[in-house]
């Protein structure tokens, strides 16, 4: 479409990034199409199914896995584009890769272990970057809605946690801007979220609204200090979250989605931002279920100074609203610096041309991912007396217990000749007597799940051994996960040493098992803090 002669309307229809469904059926398929014909929207977002999205998980439906959800990605990318009018800006949510979307494709580790890196080694951090964004291209998105700069100041958050790169606000600014560049260099729009600042929070906003009862002054010094860091390195856009910041909002508790004094005045006019402000997705229960018109959330929303409407869910009746209330002014305002960056991608270009069939490849990441892994894992606590082990050893006085998972003590059993225990959700505690025996026992837990909701998952049976084993045994505990799941953990003082690894990936337990071995240097740093050492 001739962007010279779009009517006002139309122009409009830009601001819309409905949702789209990577393993949906042929008929939503062609629903979406026609949406894109009859309304000129300007980009989707994509998911990997219905049953995924963040917002179902109370509906408890159960997410079916596809081997081919890449192939049909890219084939999706294809018949949208072709039915565009103008040009499709299409985003996804890829913070650790297309992978946190789209099975059989390269993962690489979460913000919170990137965070353990130390400082020296960003050039890592700026190289996930680039490379999550050449795996973007390569499927035809061109606009990644990360990193985070939210600051993991509490250890309760329950949706930002292992999103974060961590407590301190220097280092998030610095490994947030360091991400984006990478991609930035592979072509890639990046996105700072979520404004401003969701990690000192302890309500999920997927499914209810957060306040933070900061001030300005406070927020200045802590919480917007990475928006402000990635606003002088001229970040494309920033999200805003579902949060209320009474304080910014007159005293109200109305989410920063829908606060002009949010979005307007302070980072419009007060940090002078000039990029692309896109909402937090507009089906979540802390926005969706506010206004019982069609397309009136859709307005406020606009009204509010976002550019990009995220999940957008009324479309039609979203357009006409803006079409009835919005000055011609703001609407061309929105609509540029749309373009804009339309433009930056080559989205706009006559050469402009569709993802090409060459698939990802796997080994870049591998090879990445074991760098990480030989920088980031972090001993948190260290026995003086560093041969206990080889003397549990010599005495054949040394067990294995592996939880959730039994790669790692797989991989050290042959050079200690130990026998192993095995705990998993269907192989219960059954051991003890025999375990009892053992004075010293190398620990290796899997922590089941990244989010902190019951206990990351681990049994209750299985914290109160684990106590009991740190009261009573000589105890080297080895981490694969969230490192906040050791809060969870009662008498974990009394371990001899921790060794926290982050990532389950195999290349992390091959890393982990060369360091127990070689009982050789940790070189990361732990990016946050655990109460309970």
């Amino acid at each position: 479409m001739n962007k010279s002669t779009m009517t006002l309307e139309q122009k409009i229809g830009q601001f819309f990034f409905p949702a789209v469904f990577i393993n949906d059926t042929e008929e939503n398929i062609q629903a979406t199409e026609a949406l894109i014909r009859n309304h000129n929207i300007g980009g989707l977002t994509f998911f990997h199914s219905r049953a995924s999205a963040a917002t179902n998980y109370e509906s408890k439906q159960t997410v079916v896995t596809y081997d081919d959800s890449y192939s049909k990605l890219k084939e999706l990318i294809v018949r949208y584009q072709k039915c565009a009018p103008t040009p499709l800006l299409m985003s996804i949510d890829a913070e650790w890769g297309l992978a946190m979307r789209i099975e059989k494709t390269p993962q690489y580790p979460y913000a919170i272990t990137l965070g353990a890196l130390p400082e020296s080694e960003i050039d890592l951090v700026y190289e996930v970057g680039k490379q999550i964004g050449y795996d973007l291209k390569a499927a035809g998105i061109q606009y990644n809605l990360a990193p985070l700069a939210d600051i993991n100041n509490n250890p309760d958050n329950p949706v930002i946690g292992y999103r974060s790169f961590g407590e301190s606000k220097e280092k998030v600014a610095l490994f947030a801007n360091a991400y984006l560049k990478g991609m930035s260099d592979a072509g890639i729009l990046g996105c700072l979220k979520h404004f401003p600042g969701h990690g000192n929070t302890n309500v999920d906003s997927h499914l209810g609204l957060p306040i933070l009862n900061e001030n300005l002054e406070q927020l200045m010094n802590n919480e917007l200090y990475p928006f402000i860091k990635g606003i002088e390195n001229k970040v494309d856009s920033i999200m805003i979250g579902h949060l209320a910041v009474p304080a910014l909002n007159d005293g109200k508790n109305t989410s920063a989605t829908l606060s002009k004094n949010i979005i307007e005045n302070l980072l419009r006019n007060q940090l002078n931002f000039e990029g692309l402000i896109i909402s937090d997705a507009l089906n979540m229960k802390s926005v969706s279920d506010l206004y019982q018109t069609k397309g009136q959330l859709e307005w406020e929303a606009f009204n509010a100074g976002n550019d990009i409407l995220c999940f957008a869910e009324n479309v039609a009746e979203g357009i006409q609203a803006i079409y009835q209330n919005a000055s011609t002014e703001r609407i061309e305002a929105s609509y540029s610096r749309i373009l804009k960056y339309k433009e930056k991608v080559g989205l706009l270009d006559d050469k402009f041309i569709f993802p090409n069939p060459t698939s990802v490849d796997f080994s870049i990441s591998e090879k990445l991912n074991r760098k990480i892994a030989e920088n980031c894992l972090t001993k948190v606590k260290s026995d003086s007396s560093t041969n206990f082990i080889q003397q549990a050893v010599q005495k054949k006085n040394l067990a294995q217990l592996s939880i959730y998972g039994d790669g790692f003590a797989n991989k050290v059993r042959h050079l200690l000749n130990a026998p192993v225990f095995s705990i998993s959700k269907e192989n219960p505690i059954h051991f003890k007597p025999e375990i009892a025996n053992y004075e010293t026992l190398l620990i290796s837990l899997f922590v089941p799940k990244a989010k902190p909701l019951n206990q990351f998952e681990i049994e209750a049976e299985v914290i109160t051994y684990l106590n009991e084993l740190l009261e009573t045994k000589k105890c080297v505990l080895y981490v694969f996960g969230n490192p906040y799941a050791l809060q969870v953990i009662p008498n974990l003082a009394l371990a001899k040493e921790i060794v926290v690894v982050y990532q389950d990936f195999e290349v992390f337990q091959e890393v982990a098992a060369q360091q127990f071995i070689q009982n050789s240097e940790c070189k990361g740093q732990l990016p946050v803090t655990i109460k309970n050492i």
